[in-house]
């Protein structure tokens, strides 16, 4: 229960609906009680043992209250039918069918209003799911699998919509339908109804024994759903390799496996699932059976019970065995829904650890420049960057070179304070950047990556993503710093074209023009550029370098370069060796150093 009582936090904004849910509930069991009472009026008149009254009854007390009600409605019958029994019964009739209808229309009504607050919930779920996904570091989803974060938002969701949320239904009209049943049962015969309850102790001590396991059963299959998404993730992703290497029927033999899992697990839970039904009814029907015995033998031979009322009684009795059904499913539910929602407030609840300080301040200018403060990182065990320091005065270009896995992504991954460092400490104009704001900080800096992340959207949409409010003539004037603009117009509805998934219908060149577009419309003081023509063919790495210079104008830019042709005007020259400075200066001073970075030169004027 205690998953369940964190859910229902999330239910505090519709609990109009829930109040709403539960008067028509109370209504609802109410007549449900007395729609089977109402036959026994009607069964009187059909085996005319109906009693002529024409003086109204005296209420003489609860203990009493059968009889009165027989009276009452003797009495009613009597002043309506005269001697024309047609009448009488058409009387009963009419109040069965009424008794009926307010019972359906309370039904309806009850579950109208849990409407709005089962979807409320839901739409509010996967709403914080959403903005928690989107909060968290990106180092979180380093040890997560994408598959299995979306199963989570998806199908997990749905989940406790279907289990936890509906026994919010349940727990008002089943219960107080029972209650009110067996009140008119007792009133009916007490001796009969004792037998009742036979029934539910042991069907609880079955239906208990049944669902012990469906918990662990129910986490099994949603681990496994959000396996196999994972699966089809990474596939469409890596389709051209999938396809290049021929390797379909690797990929599907790993899919096949854990889909044939998925089907092992899932009839387990259903299997079990749906013995609570029919063993519910079996029990509930022995039940029937022992009171069709007992009970016609109090109508038969003690003549203590006439017929009308053990018929009546018999309907009352039946009518316990439906919400006593749904109850026992409810059971299920609130054990399936365990599992769901534990795998969803484990996202809910997760920590982030790069958080904004209660007084943290919001930096909304670029003075002096940026410094590296022998700070030190590590993504697991052993560190990426030890002792690391520099510094990038205002208006500055300083390039970052050497291996693969020296460092240099590091950097700017925690300048961005993608990560945050665990020694030492990265500064704006002297202010750390644990104490700034992470959207001022993130406002001073553009960033242009390696890989062109755009979105399936139009030019327009992902030129503007961040500056939300821009003009067109803005976006344009970015797209031919961008040297976009030429290729844009050319698009069957030029800004107005949609790129595709991942911008998958423009060229590797263009993607990247783009996304220079994306940083030049932001218009930030800091430029941080990752390794930007890495990908490019030389006539698109022309382009998009004379666009990356144009926008390093006037600016401070950190550039992690790959291509050392790219970076030999910059003013400082940083050659990391694993995560150290092993040689810093201008292109001629490191070139006449001749040390590492000649070598570098060196070894990509041979590989050119």
């Amino acid at each position: 229960m205690e998953y369940f009582k964190k859910i229902l936090r999330f239910a505090k904004p519709y609990k109009k609906y829930g109040f709403l849910n539960i008067f028509f509930n109370i209504l609802y069991a109410l007549f449900s009680a007395l729609s089977f009472a109402a036959l026994i009026p009607m069964l009187n008149v059909l085996f005319d043992k109906t009693k002529q009254l024409t003086e109204p009854p005296v209420f003489q007390g609860i203990g009493k209250a059968k009889d009165y009600f027989m009276d009452y409605m003797n009495y009613q019958v009597t002043q309506y039918s005269g001697d024309d029994q047609m009448k009488g019964l058409v009387l009963v009739i009419g109040l069965v069918l009424t008794l009926f209808l307010l019972k359906n229309v309370f039904n309806y009504l009850a579950m109208y209003f849990i409407t709005f607050l089962r979807n409320g919930v839901l739409k509010d779920i996967r709403n914080k799911m959403y903005q928690k996904i989107t909060e968290l570091p990106i180092s979180y989803y380093s040890e997560k699998r994408k598959g299995d974060v979306i199963a989570r938002i998806t199908s997990d969701v749905l989940e406790i919509q279907h289990s936890f949320l509906s026994v919010l239904e349940l727990i008002v009209r089943e219960p107080l339908t029972i209650l009110f049943t067996i009140i008119v049962m007792f009133l009916i015969s007490v001796k009969l109804t004792l037998f009742v309850f036979i029934f539910i102790p042991v069907a609880g001590a079955l239906i208990s024994r049944i669902g012990k396991s469906l918990k662990k059963k129910s986490d099994r299959v949603q681990k496994e759903q959000g396996e196999f998404l994972s699966i089809v993730e990474e596939t469409l992703g890596g389709l051209r390799v999938i396809k290049a290497f021929n390797a379909e029927s690797r990929f599907y033999k790993t899919f096949k496996s854990s889909t044939d899992r998925f089907f092992r697990f899932s009839n387990t839970l259903l299997n079990r699932q749906n013995l609570a039904s029919p063993t519910g009814e079996f029990l509930g029907i022995l039940v029937i059976g022992v009171l069709l015995w007992f009970g016609g033998k109090m109508v038969l031979v003690d003549e203590t019970l006439d017929a009308a009322s053990f018929i009546a009684y018999m309907g009352l009795a039946y009518n316990i065995l439906t919400p006593a059904k749904a109850i026992s499913k409810a059971s299920y539910g609130v054990k399936k829904g365990n599992a769901a929602a534990e795998r969803v407030l484990e996202v809910l609840e997760t920590e982030n650890p790069i958080v904004d300080t209660s007084d943290a301040l919001e930096k909304t200018d670029f003075k002096n420049g940026i410094t590296l403060d022998n700070i030190s990182f590590r993504y697991e065990d052993e560190y990426v960057l030890k002792n690391f320091e520099l510094t990038v005065p205002k208006g500055h270009t300083v390039a970052l070179v050497g291996q693969s896995g020296s460092g240099k992504s590091t950097i700017a991954n925690l300048v961005t304070r993608f990560y945050d460092v665990n020694e030492g400490e990265i500064s704006i104009d002297g202010i750390n950047i644990k104490d700034l704001t992470k959207k001022s900080l993130r406002n001073l800096m553009g960033l242009v990556t390696q890989d062109s992340i755009l979105f399936n959207d139009t030019v327009k949409s992902n030129i503007s993503m961040g500056k939300e409010n821009a003009s067109e003539q803005e976006i344009i004037a970015a797209a031919k710093i961008a040297n976009a603009h030429d290729f844009i117009m050319e698009l069957p509805e030029g800004y107005d074209t949609n790129i595709g998934d991942s911008g998958n219908k423009l060229s590797g060149g263009q993607k990247q023009r783009l996304s220079i577009a994306r940083a030049v419309l932001k218009n930030p003081p800091i430029m941080i550029l990752d390794e930007a023509t890495s990908a490019l063919d030389t006539e698109s790495e022309r382009l998009v370098q004379d666009a990356l210079e144009k926008m390093m104008r006037n600016r401070t830019s950190i550039v992690i370069a790959h291509r050392l042709s790219t970076i030999q005007n910059a003013d400082s020259i940083v050659v990391l060796q694993k995560g150290e400075i092993v040689e810093q200066g201008s292109h001629a001073e490191l070139l006449s150093k001749k040390g590492v970075y000649k070598k570098l030169v060196e070894m990509q004027s041979l590989a050119s």
